[in-house]
């Protein structure tokens, strides 16, 4: 009886595989549209795909959805690692379903240097919310892009608001520039903080304090409760040195405990108070454009870069000039300007 259990298991592999293989771009979309969880992550994965064969077919699919109108709240999460993100996401992303919101988590996880794998837990940290029919868990490897955003979290974006999903969270590393790249495509920051962890100057860092909507001090809770509050109060003294932002609003400080689900509703009130001030001054609208310009920007240099490595003739030139800059023959910048006059020559 063994044999044929394995034969049926092949059956079924093979009319799932003759399934996907032919899924056309345009059902694709349509099951996207309609919230198909399993078609958002198939397109997601086309997406993120290096192939070059894939590359018109994502693009038609971003198109396609980018053409949905979404009233969709893009959230950027981010913190030093060990400040609870992913307790508080879950906590978070719990609630807002609780209230009737379709909550989409993009979860940046940290690709190693040199084996280049990731561990992509986040799945396994948030046991109740991937569970939930109404939230959708994308875990992303950040390989080698700006301080572990994911190269394809902005398309990915798209595709979750066009299946319906309304409230974006991106949580990040939260290591080196992530939150300039987080800042860079979402329409709230969050910075989340401990109390007591030695870090209370680094919320008086001009950059962070200028990029983020709000600071929340996370575990609140048990005996650390007095220190979150005593932390929160300092927080908001450093933010009285700084003006308001250019629509308005001026960063607010909170408590939490995503252990035990306080102060989360305080929070969610504080961005929809954020989003009605933005969206009344014009501020959503005109910074959701801005962003749009610089994703256009990034796009180009992305696509360059791709187009100049993946040239048989450039990969040649740079593997003898690696040699030669290894050997000391030849400056990087010689080298480089080397390589990129060859290139143009032939082009041209």
């Amino acid at each position: 009886m063994e044999p044929k259990k394995n034969t049926d298991t092949k059956n079924i592999s093979k009319v799932q595989e003759k399934r996907k293989s032919s899924l056309t771009e345009e059902t694709l979309v349509e099951a996207i549209l309609t919230g198909d969880r399993a078609a958002l992550a198939r397109g997601i994965t086309l997406v993120e795909s290096t192939q070059a064969e894939h590359h018109k077919k994502a693009n038609f699919l971003l198109e396609q959805c980018l053409a949905k109108k979404s009233d969709s709240i893009r959230i950027g999460i981010t913190g030093v690692p060990g400040v609870g993100k992913s307790t508080f996401i879950e906590a978070f992303g719990k609630h807002l379903t609780s209230i009737g919101k379709k909550v989409a988590v993009l979860a940046i996880d940290p690709t190693s240097a040199q084996s280049k794998g990731s561990i992509l837990g986040d799945k396994t940290r948030m046991n109740e919310l991937v569970k939930d029919p109404n939230a959708f868990i994308r875990p992303s490897p950040s390989s080698e892009s700006l301080g572990g955003v994911a190269r394809k979290t902005r398309e990915t974006m798209i595709l979750c608001e066009a299946a319906g999903y309304n409230v974006i969270l991106i949580e990040t590393v939260g290591v080196g520039q992530s939150e300039t790249a987080v800042h860079s495509m979402v329409d709230f920051f969050l910075l989340l903080k401990l109390a007591g962890a030695g870090d209370e100057l680094q919320g008086i860092k001009r950059g962070i304090i200028e990029m983020a909507d709000a600071l929340v001090i996370n575990k609140a809770d048990g005996a650390n409760r007095k220190e979150a509050h005593r932390a929160q109060t300092e927080f908001k003294k450093a933010l009285h040195l700084y003006p308001p932002k250019s629509n308005g609003w001026i960063p607010k400080v909170l408590t939490c405990s995503a252990l035990e689900k306080t102060g989360i509703t305080e929070i969610w009130n504080m961005i929809l108070e954020f989003v009605a001030l933005a969206k009344k001054k014009g501020h959503f609208i005109s910074n959701r454009k801005k962003q749009n310009q610089s994703w256009l920007l990034q796009t180009i240099d992305e696509r360059l870069k791709q187009v100049f490595y993946s040239d048989p003739k450039n990969k040649k030139r740079l593997e003898e000039l690696m040699n030669d800059v290894k050997t000391n023959k030849i400056s990087p910048f010689q080298a480089a300007e080397k390589l990129l006059r060859a290139n143009e020559k032939e082009k041209s």
